[in-house]
């Protein structure tokens, strides 16, 4: 006899059949191992009793996406096997798993005789479409694991604070600490049930319980002191390591640079880096947002000096009480976007890219065109002088930005490193300014292969995105690249110092992408930001106030087209609301009556 699954539904009532019970197959999938991978063939219906299931989309050369969890009571699998094709994801046991697998023939034959089974997948069919429609996973992380590393101190208070939090955005959550040792794997499954969230703590002395943590959870915190120096010994194994679904959180004395996040960030191969100050309430409500998929996410392009619109976006943000949680860049948006990570004020981000790019060029050391227009000394002093010897994880800030490799024909995600270097490899405009190297790599503007990467924002958080653009406008004529009538009626006016017009031509050639990227990159973002900047030269580095208030306007414009607050854009709806909702629409088999 077969035990029973989560649920009353015709899906549950699929295993009532003697046939069903007689050749389904009932096994154990142990934390990390997959169920099936992207191209096998669908042969099986797969339904989960116990654990967790997370689907993964890979494409060579980027990291996996996470398309969704799948929880007990739920179907794997059943898209490929209606369809007769191959699976298109990968799916992994997130935790130890109990799995159901119903041979596609009797699975059919039980169709046959109740259809209100394929109506019941048809809807979650439908149901899973219309959430990856809306850009987010069709099953949401609900389960959290925290896990001090070394000795942080007491961490109850900390995710009791985290709970308070995500209790106050309208959910139902509870904390869970080694009194939850002894409890079955069918208690896990009915607390996580009943709530909206569910956050697994373990003390330092809890090793054990830290270990079972590690397999029970969608996502892993591991929880650690800035200010004190990793463990020696390697840290005890997680099924989610491989999935890039472990992070690390740092607690920060409550002033000063952040510390320790490079030693961290290699003991635990932490997928995601977030800074805790105990006296900083904002710190708490991020990580409340980011478990709840409310995180806000800000996209910056490159565009040479028309992103300078990206200072005024920044400003009308704020303005708005728009939280940003996540940033990244590419090119001058990178620039901006890290000033942003370093905790830059509307102040002192205007008084430093004034000081770096608007009061003086930073492009006119002109040099004999070797390997650039440029020797790029001045770009590389001011890129020192403001960004310092300041480690890209040790920003408050989650932060990225993008160089194009050349060696490798790919683009380079520098997501740990020192910022500066990554800045200035990030800005390397080919034919301009001289490239940068990384051991044997030949690294250029990362606009060249991709200027507007809010689809690597969207693999690396789940709540909304903002992007700001300031790719779209018409960017060259031909009046750009007409010759001077006197060459040196050019010098004397001054005009030389933005560079000859090849610089508007290299800039404009290094920076335009391709529809398909564009539209890609377009589609990922949920509030999408337009400067009209077109009648800003994109060499024209004085041209700082229009700049920044064409992008304050823009922003302005897209915040006050929205129905709600941003962060509410990708919220889930609570259980109470999705009862309510169920309630209100059921969804009723047509009467016989009514099909003939």
């Amino acid at each position: 006899m077969l035990p029973d699954i989560p649920g009353d539904s015709a899906l549950t009532r699929l295993f009532e059949s003697k046939r069903v019970q007689d050749e389904v197959s009932w096994f154990a999938l142990p934390g990390g191992q997959a169920l099936y991978s992207a191209g096998s063939p669908a042969d099986h219906l797969y339904v989960l009793r116990t654990g967790r299931l997370g689907a993964f989309r890979r494409e060579e050369g980027q990291e996996p996406q996470f398309l969704g969890v799948i929880r007990p009571g739920e179907p794997a699998g059943e898209m490929a096997l209606i369809a007769g094709a191959n699976h298109s994801a990968e799916v992994v046991a997130l935790r130890d798993s109990e799995v159901f697998a119903v041979p596609a023939d009797v699975f059919f034959d039980a169709c046959e005789e109740d259809p209100s089974i394929m109506i019941e997948l048809a809807r979650l069919m439908i149901l899973r479409t219309r959430q990856e429609a809306r850009r987010g996973p069709a099953g949401e992380p609900s389960v959290f694991g925290f896990v001090a590393v070394g000795q942080p101190g007491p961490l109850r208070p900390t995710v009791e604070r985290i709970e308070r939090e995500i209790a106050d955005l309208g959910y139902t959550v509870t904390t869970i600490g080694v009194e939850g040792s002894s409890a079955p794997l069918e208690w896990f499954s009915e607390v996580e049930r009943t709530h909206d969230f569910v956050l697994y703590l373990a003390e330092a002395a809890d090793l054990a319980w830290g270990q079972t943590i590690s397999r029970q959870v969608d996502r892993l915190f591991r929880v650690g002191r800035g200010d004190k120096a990793p463990p020696r010994e390697p840290l005890p194994p997680s099924p989610l390591q491989a999935q890039q679904l472990v992070d690390l959180i740092l607690l920060q004395p409550p002033t000063g640079r952040p510390q320790g996040s490079d030693a961290w960030s290699q003991a635990t191969s932490a997928a995601r880096l977030f800074h805790l100050r105990r006296a900083e309430p904002e710190d708490i409500r991020r990580l409340a947002r980011v478990i709840t998929g409310q995180s806000v996410g800000l996209v910056l392009s490159g565009g040479g000096a028309r992103a300078y619109a990206h200072i005024g976006a920044i400003k009308a943000l704020r303005e708005r009480g728009v939280p940003i949680d996540f940033i990244g860049g590419v090119s001058m948006g990178a620039i901006i976007g890290a000033g942003l990570a370093m905790g830059w004020d509307g102040a002192e981000m205007d008084q430093r890219i004034r000081q770096a790019f608007v009061d003086t060029s930073p492009l006119d050391d002109i040099a004999l065109p070797l390997l650039a227009m440029t020797h790029g000394v001045k770009v590389s002093e001011r890129l020192a002088h403001h960004f310092g010897e300041t480690d890209i994880a040790d920003l408050w800030l989650p932060f990225f930005c993008l160089s194009s490799n050349l060696t490798t024909g790919a683009y380079q995600l520098h997501r740990r490193g020192l910022l500066r270097q990554a800045l200035r490899a990030s800005i390397s405009l080919p034919g301009i300014l001289p490239p940068a190297t990384d051991g044997p790599n030949v690294l250029v503007d990362g606009a060249v292969m991709k200027n507007f990467p809010a689809d690597i924002m969207r693999a690396a958080q789940l709540g909304p995105i903002v992007g700001v653009d300031v790719t779209a406008a018409r960017s060259i004529t031909a009046d750009d690249v007409a010759r001077p009538s006197s060459v040196w009626r050019w010098i004397r006016s001054g005009q030389w110092r933005l560079g000859p017009p090849i610089v508007s031509l290299l800039m404009r050639s290094a920076t335009v992408s391709t529809g398909r990227d564009l539209a890609a990159a377009r589609a990922a973002t949920d509030v999408l930001v337009l400067p009209e900047v077109a009648g800003i030269e994109i060499r024209d580095f004085a041209a700082y106030a229009t700049a920044v208030e064409a992008g304050y306007r823009a922003t302005l414009q897209a915040l006050d087209s929205l129905n709600g607050p941003v962060t509410g854009l990708r919220r889930r709806p609570a259980l109470h609301e999705m009862a309510a909702l169920s309630q209100r629409a059921p969804l009723r088999r047509p009467s016989p009556a009514a099909a003939e």
